[in-house]
């Protein structure tokens, strides 16, 4: 958590909903602040870099097409965001968290809401999924269904059947869910679903909608 992108500066942040922005595999953290002027203006928008090289570019845990993963690797990145989190909330005392996570950061922000469901408000997972783990299951389902969206493409090539299979299966167990489905839209983010989201943002965090002056 070395390289943090934020929306506002740190005399700007105080008492505000925090937004965290988790981006994909072989990405970095410029792929979620270019989206910041997209979303609700109350919210501080915080996008870090994931913590391992990917041939020059960043990733939460490594994985292949299966969306195999080393189970310790991702407890361990999931911890260090966790203990950011922490840090960052004493320092600057947001009002709550949200979390936004596209492809592998969906996979991430899942984790973070399964690890601790008290710390979120709402959840946003964007071509993504979820992981199947035992360990975390032990746990479900989960006590609190906070509020989530879920965006796709359903022809989207990147995200194997079988993950968005049980990711589908996850959420309607443990959320509060709310979906849409992107035609052609393919493995990225674009300003409808963008639109879709801000509403939804603005719809369960209080303080995150700020009225155009």
């Amino acid at each position: 958590m070395e390289t943090v992108l934020w929306s506002h500066p740190e005399a700007e942040r105080a008492g505000k909903p925090l937004l965290l922005m988790l981006h994909g595999y072989g990405s970095d953290e410029s792929r979620m602040s270019a989206v910041f002027k997209d979303l609700p203006r109350g919210f501080v928008c915080a996008a870090p870099r994931a913590p391992m090289d990917i041939a020059g570019d960043y990733g939460w845990f490594l994985l292949d097409y299966f969306l195999v993963n080393d189970f310790a690797a991702v407890v361990g990145a999931a911890t260090k965001v966790l203990a950011w989190l922490d840090t960052e909330m004493v320092r600057h005392k947001f009002s709550s968290v949200s979390v936004l996570g596209f492809s592998q950061g969906m996979a991430m922000a899942t984790t973070l809401i399964r690890l601790r469901p008290d710390m979120f408000m709402t959840g946003v997972g964007l071509s993504g999924f979820a992981l199947n783990n035992e360990l975390l299951a032990t746990m479900e389902p989960l006590e609190r269904k906070l509020p989530f969206f879920w965006g796709r493409d359903v022809a989207d090539l990147v995200i194997n059947p079988d993950a968005t299979e049980f990711t589908s299966e996850w959420l309607a167990a443990n959320t509060d869910l709310q979906q849409a489905r992107y035609d052609a839209m393919g493995h990225t983010m674009r300003a409808d679903e963008l639109a879709d989201v801000s509403s939804f943002l603005t719809a369960n965090v209080p303080g995150s909608f700020t009225p155009s002056s």
